[in-house]
């Protein structure tokens, strides 16, 4: 196994240090930009999270949505119920089994969904059309190659 070298030592580790720093702080602050261009209402972040999976994974049950939650069904069937009245979650007998019912998203909720992100991704063509100049456009796309990469190691 090599041994790592400390950034005290090593002038390219502390580099690289210093650079995930940065990119932590830089890619919190886009986070949040993106975020504040979507208005999701007064949606907790547990209920996002559900939205978001009914939406990855399919239809579930309240608790397949509590297990992937790290949750109680109980507290799951709060967050569910909250949903339902928000008109963004609907429930359905369980074709397998009946006595489940199955959660999916509504129309309204995936419109929503549509349109938050169509407005996040307007807001961040616009920034980067107005604010880099083709070369920099061009160098931007390189880091994106970068940055998958990364999210991918």
């Amino acid at each position: 196994m090599k041994d790592q070298l400390s950034p005290q030592n090593d002038p390219e580790a502390a580099r690289a240090l210093a650079l995930a720093a940065e990119l932590r702080v830089v890619a919190g602050r886009l986070i949040r930009r993106l975020r504040e261009q979507a208005d999701t209402g007064d949606l907790t972040t547990s209920q996002k999270s559900v939205l978001l999976h009914l939406e990855r994974e399919g239809p579930a049950t309240v608790t397949t949505l509590a297990r992937a939650q790290d949750m109680r069904p109980q507290s799951m069937g709060a967050i569910v119920s909250a949903l339902q009245v928000a008109g963004l979650v609907a429930g359905a007998p369980d074709p397998a089994d009946g006595r489940q019912t199955l959660l999916s998203l509504t129309p309204a909720c995936r419109d929503m969904i549509a349109a938050g992100r169509a407005a996040r991704q307007d807001w961040l063509f616009r920034a980067i059309q107005t604010n880099l100049d083709s070369q920099e456009q061009e160098q931007l796309a390189g880091a994106v190659e970068l940055l998958k990469r990364l999210a991918d190691s």
